[in-house]
């Protein structure tokens, strides 16, 4: 009898730690960080690393985000300052450019800083898979992750953390 108790017991294990969502997820956090250069975005919780993320991100990923439709991710540090759970791309959070440095800067050059930059899922119109097309930067300067990533980052995300964007 105990065999079969601690054989269910195993299985049950193993089923609830395969498909729940909550056996996988992070905790709320308290920072984002997003390294350009290595593709690769980290969530944090007082200081300590929890995980790292493979991103995609616009055509032309060099440099800061100048102007609308330049293909680039901004970078400096902004705020995650809503979500948005209809987005084109699975669900959204957006990212609180431009900032007042981007709008000055902008103004001072007479060009359109853009807006509308979030970190979201999955393209729908993509022929790759979710792990093919992370290869890729194909966003218009947005941050992409998978939708199973998006659904992880949805539950640790509170309206209000700060990102810190690095070339």
């Amino acid at each position: 009898m105990g065999f079969i108790a601690w054989s269910f017991g195993i299985v049950l294990f193993i089923t609830t730690s395969l498909f729940s969502t909550t056996a996988f997820a992070i905790g709320k956090i308290d920072l984002v960080v997003v390294n350009k250069s290595d593709s690769s975005m980290t969530v944090f919780r007082q200081g300590k690393a929890l995980k790292t993320y493979r991103i995609a991100m616009g055509d032309n990923p060099v440099g800061h985000k100048l102007t609308e439709g330049d293909q680039r991710t901004p970078e400096g540090r902004y705020i995650l300052d809503y979500k948005k759970s209809d987005s084109a791309y699975y669900r959204a959070i957006h990212i609180s450019y431009p900032n007042d440095e981007d709008r000055l800067r902008a103004n001072a050059l007479g060009i359109n800083p853009g807006g509308q930059i979030m970190i979201h899922g999955e393209n729908p119109n993509s022929n790759l898979s979710p792990e093919e097309a992370q290869q890729y930067n194909w966003t218009d300067g947005c941050i992409a992750v998978t939708n199973a990533e998006m659904d992880e980052l949805w539950l640790a995300i509170d309206a209000g953390i700060p990102i810190e964007i690095w070339p």
